[in-house]
């Protein structure tokens, strides 16, 4: 049990040598955003709207902070509250096929 023990340590210290920021060894990814696709109908933008700020909140939106003040505006603000909150997945940017991710930030446009 002892020589475990300390083939473990070893083992752990190696790793730290190895990789100075830890044992884990990530790679460094660029920001993404997720907006609603321009094809997308106002009906299906009302949808996402809803949704995202049903799960995040959305009060930004309340304090005239989504420029221009169109829905396709408002609903990717909260698409992208959305995605931002629950881990930025590509997933959490499908919206039944209705959001677009873009390494682009979209504020500075």
């Amino acid at each position: 049990m002892a020589r475990k023990v300390e083939a473990y340590i070893i083992f752990s210290l190696m790793l730290l040598l190895l990789y100075p920021g830890g044992a884990q060894c990530t790679e460094q990814q660029e920001k993404t955003w997720c907006v609603a696709k321009p094809s997308s109908d106002d009906a299906t933008l009302s949808a996402n709207l809803n949704y995202s700020c049903s799960q995040v909140d959305c009060s930004i939106l309340q304090r005239d902070c989504a420029f221009p003040d169109t829905l396709i505006s408002h609903a990717s603000v909260a698409m992208n509250l959305y995605y931002q909150a629950v881990g930025s997945n590509y997933w959490n940017c499908y919206f039944n096929n209705s959001g677009l991710i873009t390494t682009t930030d979209p504020s500075k446009n």
